[in-house]
């Protein structure tokens, strides 16, 4: 739409400049002069044609294509054309041409080709100027005239560049605002996932040992009699697919912006430890200063003792498990210790083998998780004591 307008304009500028210098003009010449500046006219009107049409035809594109020789040739045909019949006697309008070509050289043309135009223009001013005699009005006014129209085309030109920059700018932001947007997601698609690992692992881990028991102890013996300890696990069985609903329910919580109360989940979780596995465990809370943390903060946290407590009954089952939470200025650090079982120490206390669904990977995920939030996870065994710490920023 923008080049029709240009052209538009053009079109009549052409038209005003014939009009000025063959109607109103009285100083035009007769007979060979007045022919050669019509002739001049006329063939810059065919290059003005030619010209619109292979600019008219290009494709709109983002990023405009270098000009090829034709246009080029053209509008330095023009500035030539009109500039030496400029300089004829009453036919100064035409110098309106040659503005129009170095214009648009300047703002179209590469810099060599617009300066090469521009140059030709002045330069066809000149030898006009000396074939007709003009005075020094024409002989300098004139070239200066189209030094200003070459530097009206350089601002255009800027214009433009500093448009199309501005276009890419946004398209590149379009772009940006796009991939962060898709990666949110896909950040938010990891959290749930990692989310509902550890409720699975945790919950159905634990039910599919109560199960595995269940079935061993519904084996009858050789007296066709069933273990009278197949109900209390039938029931401990049915007690633990119900925590596992509330776990669900609270993980939702949790991901929809609710806050859980760390201290009393810890104790939960510590005091279903104590009835699950029949080991000892204990919880302490330390600082008396704020206690609050936000949402993720302390349900990764959560996630993190109970990681750490199904390992402990894992790799050393019937230890003493102690789970400490450390209220400090600046974060927060959570800690389970458990002795290890001594090398020799014999075979673990009867009762249902250990077994995650994790597959091992779930100090890994509880590593991600703090690393998330900018806190740490870190392990190792120290004078008989396995210890588990991770801390967060407050």
């Amino acid at each position: 739409m923008l080049r029709i307008v240009s052209w538009a304009v053009r079109g009549v500028a052409f038209a005003l400049i014939g009009l000025d210098t063959f109607v109103r003009s009285t100083g035009l010449p007769g007979g060979a002069g007045r022919t050669a500046v019509a002739s001049a006219y006329l063939l810059c009107g065919c290059c003005l044609a030619a010209w619109a049409f292979l600019d008219l035809r290009r494709p709109v594109a983002r990023a405009p294509r270098p000009p090829g020789v034709a246009v080029p040739v053209l509008i330095g045909t023009v500035a030539v054309v009109s500039g030496v019949a400029a300089a004829q006697p009453g036919a100064g309008t035409m110098v309106g041409l040659t503005a129009v070509a170095v214009i648009a050289a300047g703002s179209d043309l590469p810099l060599a080709a617009g300066w090469t135009v521009a140059g030709l223009g002045v330069l066809a001013i000149q030898v006009g100027s000396v074939l007709s005699g003009a005075g020094h009005g024409v002989f300098l006014g004139y070239p200066l005239l189209l030094a200003v129209a070459l530097l009206a085309g350089h601002n255009r030109r800027a214009q433009r560049i500093r448009a199309e920059q501005a276009d890419l700018l946004l398209r590149r932001s379009e772009e940006l605002r796009a991939e962060q947007r898709r990666t949110a997601v896909l950040d938010e698609r990891t959290r749930i996932a990692r989310e509902i690992h550890d409720v699975l692992a945790h919950s159905l881990g634990a039910l599919g040992i109560q199960i595995q028991l269940a079935r061993a102890l519904a084996t009858p013996d050789s007296s066709g009699a069933v273990d009278p300890r197949l109900a209390e696990v039938l029931d401990r069985a049915r007690r633990m697919a119900s925590d596992g609903l509330v776990e669900t329910r609270r993980a939702v919580h949790a991901l929809r912006g609710g806050d859980i109360p760390l201290p009393d989940a810890l104790e939960a979780a510590v005091s279903e430890h104590r009835s699950r596995y029949g080991a000892p465990a204990t919880f302490e809370l330390r600082g008396t200063g704020d206690r609050t943390l936000a949402p993720e903060q302390n349900l990764h946290l959560l996630r993190t003792a109970q990681e750490a407590l199904v390992n402990a009954a894992k790799h050393a089952p019937g230890q003493p498990v102690a789970v400490t939470l450390d209220y400090q200025e600046h974060h927060v650090s959570l800690t389970v210790a458990n002795p290890l079982r001594p090398p020799g120490a014999g075979s673990p206390p009867p009762g249902p083998t250990v077994v995650t669904v994790d597959g091992g990977y779930g100090l890994t995920g509880i590593g991600e998780r703090l690393a998330l939030l900018g806190g740490a996870l870190s392990t190792g065994s120290a004078h008989g004591t396995w210890v588990l710490t991770a801390d967060v920023p407050r």
